[in-house]
């Protein structure tokens, strides 16, 4: 009897690991959620930001929490983070995730994160990751954002790129190249937080696959930035 009771004991504290690892996954992108809403916040209460203007007429954005950039000579680039496109009524898909690799030739060194939100224009040009992993530079073209957060008319900048980048660090803009920066679906970490197998093109389509609440506040965050 005493056997048995550790057998059972041993299998429950097992199962209990094992229902332990999905949960703690999930609370990983849940974080990389909230950091990410974070970073919405410190960009919008910042002067020099992303213009309104720019920001009512995009279809997606990526945004990635302190990305790594790092280089000595050959600079290397590593981010995880979210992508998200604007449906019919402005709506907001729920998050798809990503992650940003790759690197660039030029003087530079040291380590620093930087935290780097990239616009898109048209939600097309950000839904075509779900085919494969395309290069920003290669595939699509990519500028540095024009700044002016109040800008209504945006007169200096016709605003005629498809993706626009944005970074910050240490509280203060910084200009980075993305050239030959690779982006790919992250299908573990969508799987870790949605519970399931979900496609980003289902999530870019609208279809909503979680009722979370740091999800929420994201969309509400985004929507409403400089309200």
């Amino acid at each position: 009897m005493k056997t048995l009771k550790r057998i059972t004991f041993a299998a429950l504290l097992s199962a209990g690991i094992l229902l332990s690892v999905p949960a703690g996954a999930q609370q990983k992108e849940l974080k990389k959620i909230e950091a990410s809403t974070t970073v919405l916040k410190d960009f919008g209460a910042m002067k020099e930001s992303i213009p309104s203007q720019l920001l009512e007429i995009t279809e997606g954005i990526i945004i990635i929490p302190k990305m790594i950039n790092a280089g000595l000579v050959v600079g290397g680039k590593r981010g995880k983070g979210i992508a998200m496109v604007k449906g019919a009524g402005g709506v907001w898909s729920d998050p798809v995730f990503i992650t940003l690799t790759g690197g660039s030739f030029g003087f530079q060194a040291g380590v620093q994160a930087v935290d780097l939100v990239l616009i898109f224009k048209h939600k097309e040009s950000l839904m075509n990751i779900t085919k494969s992993s395309f290069t920003l530079g290669g595939d699509i073209s990519v500028a540095a954002g024009p700044l002016g957060r109040n800008s209504t008319a945006s007169t200096d900048y016709k605003l005629e790129a498809e993706v626009y980048s944005y970074s910050r660090s240490k509280g203060l803009f910084a200009g980075i190249s993305l050239n030959g920066a690779a982006l790919e679906i992250d299908d573990k970490a969508a799987a870790d937080f949605y519970g399931e197998e979900v496609s980003s093109t289902t999530l870019f389509k609208g279809a909503s696959k979680t009722k979370s609440g740091e999800v929420s506040a994201l969309k509400s965050t985004l929507s409403h930035l400089y309200d």
